[in-house]
């Protein structure tokens, strides 16, 4: 039993130094997201935005979005 509690002990105490370890590094360590987070995020959508620029009006695709008025019925056939 001896032997147990002390390979229980050891694993606690490995587990407590990195738990100890990350808190140090997220307090103390850089944060990339509150340094480029929102540059990240407006220039992402300027490249979606300006990507889809470039697909709507430079590629000619023919997108159909509505076929009100142009679809009519085929003639009754008796």
């Amino acid at each position: 039993m001896f032997r147990f509690a002390k390979a229980a002990a050891s694993v606690a105490g490995k587990i407590l130094i990195n738990v100890s370890e990350r808190l140090l590094f997220l307090t103390n360590g850089p944060n990339f997201h509150r340094q480029y987070g929102n540059a990240l995020l407006i220039s992402g959508a300027l490249f979606c935005a300006g990507v889809w620029g470039y697909v709507l009006t430079q590629t000619g695709i023919t997108w159909n979005l509505s076929p009100i008025g142009k679809v009519t019925p085929k003639p009754w056939r008796e």
